[in-house]
């Protein structure tokens, strides 16, 4: 038997570092087990791609003698065996969270706008006051940054529009905007009309500047003037702009009483709003944005009135959205009273687009700051609609917030629709202002310096270096401290923590509930007053950083310590905006920055796999990793040891990015293909890094994953050949990926969805460069040759593989599968009726195999029938074995495909010969005793009548409701030998039901004869709620009716019970019953009628079974069975009319064309085909194979678990690492103390009682825990128990599943160290473990 492990080679170095650096773990493990220390789910070789990134991230040597522990107080905790992931989950994916995280902007929210255009209403009528402005004098005068008073009014009026256009191009310059000064009413309709037909469906903004005219009316009216003469103000609704204008719209109203138009657009776009779904049936057109979506913001209150200091602009809020730094540097010259001219100050050297220039600098941490802000006071939904929407919404929005911060000193209040927070208070403004006093401390400096190079005169002048600001490097420093001071530790209730109620909180609290590791130690503490950290408030700002290149890779870095910590940490930094910059990324070449962005991608697509169709539209970026393992030394020529360090971890990334691409992708399928990604991965299969080899594995597995073409090009390069070779590497997820790749090209599916037409089907597809018969050795080989080295593989992961593949073998082949249940029924019928009859009588299907044979006429085609039969039946035998599998989800899984080839049996003929056996309900062996009957002598077992029908055996004592339908062959039931049923009850467990069938040795029987009796009698694999993980306890003593307690020798023992064997912690398989549920019974006269057949199954054999003379025998069925196969692979192999789908029920009686290869579930009718008796086998059964494996989903959650930090148990300090240090610590003063007893042990007498108490009754093993007070027993038949034996108290008790008639013979306890773990072995031939 192969061992589930690593063997690996011993490497010096310490087991354990501290320290801030990163985490070195050798491969210093056990070969007799696998050891891992404080790890939930890596492999070595995976722990090992850890160490190696870590110092590729952070540009650390690999000094493996680094940061020992030697010398601390603290020794290293002890090793652990079967800590593994896949011992706990046996690879089932962690169960996905109720509500999902999704960065997207989702359909439940307001779609994000798109301005196209803008219209900018300049009402100013330079010169004339309005007669209800009383203005100071002086009084602000700037618009725009003019004077108007310095030039005609005409002209200050154009110079102001020209301005103003400047200033928002500044912001997009892809936006037509069209000033408008002064307008009269029948210009601005025609204005807005214009630009409503030139958007389209896309957002209009409509600038109003109302400076000029009176100020808005309650009622929602703004102004404008009669004609060019301006001798009259004109009132203009705001249901007329809405008319004009129509939604999607922005709007910005720069005027006294701003709140009055704000309030009054909100009012008539409600009306608007519910008039438009009344004339629609309540329901809003499609493709039509309501008016109340429409974006605002106001310069003020609807009783408040614009500041007039001389000092400032009087278009102030203008000038805060469109021109920020210029008014902030105005703005602060003012407030801190800095010597400085304001006027000459607000010319700041540089441009905003150069961000090594003063201006563009302060530009750019305006941005990250203001960004940082929305994000930290904002919900995620408003920030991803309004900042990371449109780039001019986004501006805006931005420059808003300086806007409030500012005017709010002015009694003025700006607001928005939709309202938000106030942030005017918000720590991050301090920032600001140091960043912007440093910048205009330097300003007379800059200034001089500026001038003398205007006038230079011959002389060299005197030049003046800008000092950058350290804005950004001091945000990345607290970043980094924040990663590195346990930025993923739980913290209380309070300002650092996540907010309540949060979908990231909510998530991360999901994440955490599950059990990932095994190790007692790292579930040791429950923290419920604990929550999550709040994230760092630098994480925007790092954002922002990417755009510089001297700092691009400090912050790749960080980015990337930061998503290593989960899917949360994924999804922020997704929801603020990374994925564009990432993507940009992949168009760069240079070396540096491939490391890193291999590790965020990987990261990325392991928690939204949607992204793959990013990858592929943007610019084809999946190329960047299709050339990384282009120029691997293994598929070229090319030495990429010096540009990619830790190739082999890197690579793993690669093929797991691609695998991503590929998988239900068809596009991103074909486009690996095109860059030859199978060939690379088909020379990684030899690197000897484990992880290597299974992502490679399953990049081939999505790659010709229902791809005929693929599977072809597979075939010809002896891919399933080297595939099946792996199958006895040393790492069981190898092994694992080995299956899944060789069950996607026989068929399975790869799909995460589960549609129709993600289920899987059609075997190894078209293959058109071979016959029929090349084709069929293909996918028996290939099966075959799996199943032959898989079959006892120790590690369960890998047998729920196996049995995953041998569906896809019975999904295609099932006529040989039921020829095969058929011959070994009738052996174990032959072998268990009639074990006294003559070895010279041949068996009914051995006399049919060998007419069948005969009938063969090419003797080469005879051979390999023959070897094909018997490849056939040794898939099945084991098969058989897989069904009764010591570990839950294996047996499930394989009981569904033995049920679905029992059902395939019984519709099948074989029930209408008078030769076969099939007729008869399954037999009790010669020495069976009957518990219900124990009067009954299985010596006169012979002699005893046993009636036909079902129905009337005193035996079964099922309920009469649950009778199915009579069996079609009732009538032909062989009575000629009767025997005893074995009664069967729905609370009998599996093993329980196996010992109880037909042998008690021979366990392939007892899984056929139960399979039968589950269809037969209509009882199922037990369901959900009766499994071992949920059902009712079972008592281990005879409790008395009346509650009395036992005594045993005087003693008053209570009453205790034991569970049935626990199972795993991710138990997720269910059996499928290949019968569609019958309908719920009714009650009709008094009587119970059992209920109807189902409309799946289907009557074509049945309805005149007992009308038509049957002149066929088993040999003709067995050549009828399989010739249905060969018309199966022929509809495969047909190109354009297998692809039409079938939908045409066979028992209507119309001949439809073939189906798809991808869905064989169809037969071929005898009239229309040379195939006789028209058997259409599976026609009425539930198409429930091929299985589907998770084991794709399981190998992903590797990469979003934390890699580049020691696990939590690992982190000196960390509540786990506490206590297994103080366990480790008293397990020494135990050692030392029983040393010194055992010395003079042999001396003394030992007389004195420690404890007496009782137990099972006969017990036959007994383990004491070396360090805890426990003590586990085990009776002489399956039952555990576990003692405190210091307080004479039982702590557990449960059953180990070994069938009856069978004991455990070994007990054990391993890992006593961190807690221990139950090791038995029972006479079956099962070890079972069992954790605390």
């Amino acid at each position: 038997m192969k061992y589930d492990q690593h063997h690996l080679s011993h490497r010096l170095g310490p087991k354990f570092t501290t320290g801030a650096g990163p985490l070195h773990r050798g491969r210093s493990l056990d070969t007799d087990a696998e050891r891992e220390v404080g790890s939930r789910s890596r492999t070595p070789a995976e722990r090992n791609h850890v160490n190696g990134l870590s110092r590729t991230l952070t540009n650390e040597p690999d000094d493996s003698h680094g940061a020992s522990i030697e010398g601390s107080l603290d020794s290293a905790p002890p090793i652990s065996y079967w800590s593994a992931k896949r011992h706990s989950s046996c690879g089932n994916p962690t169960p996905a969270p109720p509500k999902p995280i999704s960065w997207r902007h989702t359909s439940s929210l307001p779609p994000k706008l798109k301005i196209v255009n803008a219209a900018l209403v300049l009402c100013l009528n330079i010169d004339v006051d309005p007669p209800d402005v009383v203005k100071t004098s002086p009084c602000a005068v700037l618009e725009c940054w003019i004077d108007p008073r310095s030039m005609p009014s005409s002209r200050a009026l154009e110079r102001i529009g020209l301005n103003l256009k400047s200033q928002f191009e500044n912001l997009n310059q892809k936006i037509q905007y069209k000033p408008i000064g002064d307008p009269t009413f029948e210009d601005l309709q025609e204005a807005c009309q214009q630009l409503r037909t030139q958007a389209k469906d896309d957002a209009v903004l409509f600038h109003y500047n109302g400076h000029g005219v009176l100020n808005p009316t309650s009622s929602g009216e703004l102004w404008c003037f009669d004609s060019e003469e301006y001798t009259e103000y004109i009132p203009v609704s705001l249901q007329d702009i809405q008319n004009w204008l129509g939604s999607p719209g922005v709007y910005i109203w720069d005027c006294s009483a701003a709140g009055c138009l704000l309030l009054s657009f909100n009012e008539f776009a409600k009306r608007r709003d519910e008039d438009i779904e009344r004339e629609n049936g309540g329901l809003f057109p499609e493709g039509m944005l309501p008016f109340t979506q429409s974006l605002q913001l106001a310069a003020c209150e609807a009783n408040e009135t614009l500041p007039t200091c001389p000092d400032l602009p009087a278009d102030m809020f203008t000038s805060c959205l469109t021109s920020p730094i210029d008014i902030a540097i105005r703005h602060h010259i003012l407030t801190n009273k800095i010597n400085l001219d304001i006027d000459g100050a607000a010319h700041m050297p540089g441009n905003l687009k150069d961000r090594r220039s003063p201006l563009g600098e302060l530009n750019w941490i305006f941005t990250a700051i203001t960004d940082t802000i929305a994000w930290t006071t904002f919900s995620p939904e408003i920030f991803a609609r309004l900042y990371r929407g449109d780039l001019l919404i986004a501006s805006l929005f931005r420059n808003f917030l300086l806007a409030e911060r500012l005017m709010k000193g002015y009694n003025c209040t700006p607001h928005t629709s939709p309202p938000l927070p106030s942030t005017s208070a918000h720590p991050l403004w301090d920032t600001w202002d140091l960043a912007l006093d440093a910048c205009i401390r330097q300003l007379p400096q800059l200034l001089a310096a500026n001038d003398a190079q205007q006038s230079y005169d011959g002389q060299k002048p005197l030049s003046y270096q800008y000092v950058p600001s350290s804005f950004f490097a001091d945000q990345m420093t607290a970043f980094e401290v924040w990663i590195s001071r346990g930025g993923s530790t739980l913290t209380r209730k309070g300002p650092l923590s996540l907010p309540s109620g949060s979908d990231y909180e909510a998530a991360l609290k999901a994440a955490q509930s599950i059990p990932l590791s095994p190790n007692p130690a790292a579930s040791w503490s429950s923290t419920p007053h604990l929550v999550p950290r709040k994230p760092p408030t630098q994480l925007p700002i790092i954002l922002h950083v990417l755009l510089s290149l001297p700092h691009r890779l400090r912050a790749l870095i960080l980015l990337s310590q930061f998503v290593d910590l989960g899917p949360w940490a994924v999804n922020l930094v997704l929801t603020i905006g990374i994925f564009p910059y990432i993507s940009k990324f992949l168009q760069f070449p240079s070396p540096d920055l491939k490391p890193v962005l291999i590790f965020i991608w990987a990261r990325i697509l392991a928690v939204d796999p949607s992204i793959q169709v990013d990858l592929y539209n943007n610019a084809q970026g999946y190329k960047y990793f299709s050339h990384i393992l282009a120029m691997h030394p293994s598929t070229s020529s090319c030495d990429v040891a010096h540009a990619l360090p830790n190739t082999s971890e890197h690579l793993a990334m690669c093929t797991f990015i691609l695998a991503s691409l590929a998988r239900d992708f068809p596009k991103g399928q074909v486009a690996c293909w095109e860059e030859d990604v199978f060939d690379a991965c088909l020379n990684l299969l030899d690197e000897p890094d484990f992880l290597l080899m299974q992502w490679s594995c399953l990049c081939i597995a999505q790659m010709w994953c229902l791809s005929d073409h693929g599977k072809m090009i597979g075939a010809v390069r002896g891919t399933q050949d080297r595939l099946v070779n792996m199958l006895s590497n040393d790492s069981a997820e190898v092994r694992c990926a080995a299956l899944y790749a060789l069950s996607t090209f026989m068929g399975a599916s790869g799909s995460k969805l589960d549609t129709e037409g993600n289920r899987g089907g059609g075997g190894s597809g078209g293959m058109y460069d071979r016959d029929e018969q090349a084709h069929f050795r293909l996918e028996v080989a290939v099966v075959t040759g799996a199943t032959l080295v898989a079959r006892e593989d120790a590690s369960p992961m890998c047998r729920k593989e196996l049995v995953v593949l041998i569906s896809c073998l019975v999904k295609e082949w099932r006529g040989w599968f039921v020829v095969c249940a058929w011959i070994y029924w009738e052996e174990c019928q032959h072998a268990t009726v009639y074990p006294t009859m003559s070895a010279d009588t041949d068996e009914v299907s051995e006399e049919a195999v060998r007419e069948w044979l005969l009938s063969i006429s090419d003797s080469g085609l005879r051979e390999e029938s023959r070897v094909m039969l018997s490849s056939f039946h040794t898939i099945f035998v084991v098969l058989l074995d897989l069904s009764v599998d010591p570990y839950h989800e294996v047996a499930t899984q394989a009981q569904t495909v033995v049920d679905y080839i029992m059902a395939l049996l019984l519709e099948s003929p074989f029930t209408r010969l008078d030769e076969t056996s099939l007729g008869c309900p399954p037999l009790a062996p010669s020495n069976y005793m009957n518990p219900t009957h124990p009067d009954i002598d299985s010596r006169d077992a012979r002699s005893r009548t046993c009636s036909g029908s079902q129905q009337s055996s005193p035996l079964l004592t099922y309920p009469t409701h649950l009778i199915p339908p009579p069996s079609p062959s009732a009538s032909s039931i062989r009575s000629d030998v009767h025997l005893v049923r074995p009664s069967l009850s729905r609370a009998d467990t599996l093993t329980s039901t196996i010992s109880n069938t037909v042998s008690n040795t021979v366990k392939r029987t007892s899984s056929i004869a139960h399979a039968l009796k589950n269809l037969a009698r209509g009882i199922t694999f037990p369901p959900i709620d009766d499994t071992r993980t949920g059902s009712p306890t079972l008592s281990v003593y005879n409790h008395q009716p009346n509650g009395a307690s036992h005594h045993l020798n005087g003693d008053v023992l209570d009453h205790v019970e034991a569970s049935r064997p626990p199972s795993p912690t991710f138990n997720i398989a269910q059996y499928t019953s290949p019968y569609s549920r019958p309908v719920t019974p009714t009650q009709s006269e008094g009587e119970i009628s059992p209920y109807a057949p189902s409309s799946s199954r289907s009557p074509s054999f049945r309805e005149d079974a007992t009308q038509q003379v049957q002149d066929f025998r088993p040999a003709d069925v067995i050549e009828a069975l399989i010739e249905e196969d060969m018309e199966r692979l022929r509809a495969r192999k047909r190109v354009k009319r297998a692809m039409i789908v079938y939908n045409h029920h066979y028992h209507s009686g119309g001949h439809a064309a073939l189906p798809s290869p991808s869905n064989s579930s169809f037969s071929v009718d005898s009239v229309s085909s040379s195939v006789i008796l028209g058997l259409g086998t599976g026609i009425g059964i539930r198409d429930v194979l091929p299985l589907k494996s998770t084991f794709f989903d399981w190998c992903s959650e590797y990469f979003t678990e934390p890699q580049m930090r020691q696990a939590e148990a690992d982190e000196p300090g960390s509540v786990q690492y506490n206590y297994q240090t103080r366990r480790q610590q008293r397990n020494e003063q135990v050692d030392t103390e029983t040393r010194s007893q055992a010395e003079v042990a042999s001396d003394r007498r030992w007389d004195r009682t420690v404890a007496h108490f009782y137990g099972p009754p006969n017990p036959l093993n007994l383990a004491f825990h070396s360090y805890d007070q426990h003590l586990v027993a085990s009776n002489d038949t399956d039952i555990i128990t576990v003692w405190d034996w210091t307080r004479k108290k039982r702590l557990r008790s449960f059953r180990n599943g070994n069938p009856k008639g069978t004991s455990i013979t070994s007990l054990h306890i391993i890992n006593q160290n961190v807690g221990g773990i139950i090791t038995t072995g029972s006479a079956d031939g099962v070890v079972r473990l069992y954790r605390n």
